[in-house]
């Protein structure tokens, strides 16, 4: 392993630091020690990074890592080795695992396994209800103290408010931030894709958006009450990108996230009933896509995620009603991105670095999303020209299940650095 590292000639781009120019980037010791002309000329190892990207490590704050309990899907080791080769040094992963991930011990059984196996950082979210039944609250304070960087019942969001009231309330004592699904279950039903025209042609029980944007309504007005830091996950509606809009403009401390395939998908793509199109909440209409994108453009919408859902091939295999929601995504995440955001001139390549590095690091108040002098070096080196062909039978991760098998896509993370430690390197 190099002790110092000199990253020459990128296109250095920290957002952090309202930084995009080409320079060089020294490295020793798992820290960031010199940036541009204070940069040394040699080091144990050099690498010629022309025509790369040199960005803060990126950071996906929504990952299904699977272990404990369904290790056949996902493990710690696999989900965090495709994450590396994604291009980033940090996952945070949602605790609907078995046990699910409501007490400190299993919290702390999550640090453990990352550090013996891990390839990036992993940062747990902590349930916000006991066996994330939305019945009563979880261990919070517990878990904050070993090592619970946010909140949430991820895919079981809390129905009841009352419970959700209570647990904002708490929450708030301790700063961190309350991820929701956004679902109201009395509305959504059985419901397995956008409830809309082609849901009706192909005789599917149909999503519908407001099921998500009542329960998002509703808790922002509870977050109102509170002054709990409220995120709403994997938004995927044009009224709910409104409702985020709107508690921005009054000053509440709400966010939001969006995945890449609700900017590039609608739910057309459910027609031929396969079920890697199947995912919750579901592929929406063109309008809601492009409600997303401009959410992305103005800063509405934060940060961009995976939501990396890992499920075996047997289960992907089901009819397309009795098949499970989720796709995979930290091997893909970043072209996509490029794909939806970059190459049609939605935004530019510092606000892509900050939607997926700097901002997830300031939502989850942890390490990263900077290249500052003295911060960790975890960095990601990006080939914005490199094309190639997204190939499932590739993935690090242990699972297939993706729609994007095939797709000719440009950009992708050639290294990835954790303190210092190169985690990936293309080829």
């Amino acid at each position: 392993m190099a002790r110092t590292i000199l990253i020459r000639n990128g296109r250095v781009i920290d957002p952090s630091q309202q930084i995009d120019e080409v320079a060089d980037l020294a490295i020793a010791d798992g820290r960031i020690t010199a940036f541009g002309r204070g940069a040394p000329r040699s080091a144990d190892e050099v690498i010629d990074a022309a025509g790369l990207i040199v960005a803060p490590g990126l950071i996906d704050m929504h990952v299904h890592l699977r272990e404990p309990g369904f290790e056949e899907k996902e493990t710690i080791e696999t989900g965090t080795a495709a994450a590396a080769a994604g291009g980033f040094t940090a996952v945070a992963c949602m605790p609907n695992t078995d046990p699910p991930l409501d007490s400190d011990a299993h919290v702390e059984f999550v640090l453990r396994q990352a550090a013996r196996t891990a390839s990036t950082r992993v940062y747990p979210i902590g349930a916000l209800t006991r066996g994330r039944a939305g019945q009563e609250l979880a261990e919070i304070g517990l878990m904050v103290r070993a090592g619970a960087v946010a909140f949430s019942d991820d895919g079981h969001g809390v129905q009841d408010a009352g419970v959700c009231l209570r647990a904002m309330q708490y929450l708030s004592m301790f700063g961190k931030l309350f991820i929701q699904h956004c679902e109201d279950r009395s509305l959504s039903g059985r419901g397995c894709m956008h409830a809309d025209v082609t849901a009706t042609r192909l005789g599917l029980p149909g999503l519908p958006a407001v099921a998500e944007e009542v329960m998002a309504q509703r808790d922002i007005t509870l977050a109102r009450l509170t002054g709990v830091r409220y995120h709403v996950a994997h938004v995927s509606t044009a009224g709910t990108v409104e409702l985020v809009r709107r508690a921005k403009a009054d000053g509440l401390p709400v966010s939001t996230e969006v995945c890449p395939h609700h900017l590039l998908l609608t739910d057309e793509a459910c027609g031929g009933y396969d079920p890697n199109f199947k995912m919750n909440p579901p592929l929406r209409s063109a309008a809601d896509v492009q409600a997303c994108v401009a959410g992305v453009r103005e800063a509405t919408i934060d940060c961009l995620v995976s939501d990396h859902a890992p499920h075996s091939r047997q289960e992907k295999e089901l009819g397309f009603q009795d098949a499970p929601f989720g796709i995979v995504g930290l091997e893909t995440a970043l072209p996509l991105f490029i794909k939806a955001l970059i190459e049609p001139k939605a935004i530019d390549w510092p606000r892509l670095i900050h939607a997926l590095s700097t901002r997830p690091a300031e939502l989850l108040s942890v390490p990263g999303g900077t290249l500052k002098v003295g911060s960790p070096a975890d960095v990601t080196l990006i080939d914005p020209a490199a094309e190639w062909t997204i190939d499932a039978e590739r993935f690090r991760s242990k699972s297939r299940n993706t729609p994007f098998d095939g797709w000719k896509v440009r950009g992708r993370a050639t290294m990835t650095l954790v303190d210092g430690v190169i985690r990936h390197r293309d080829g």
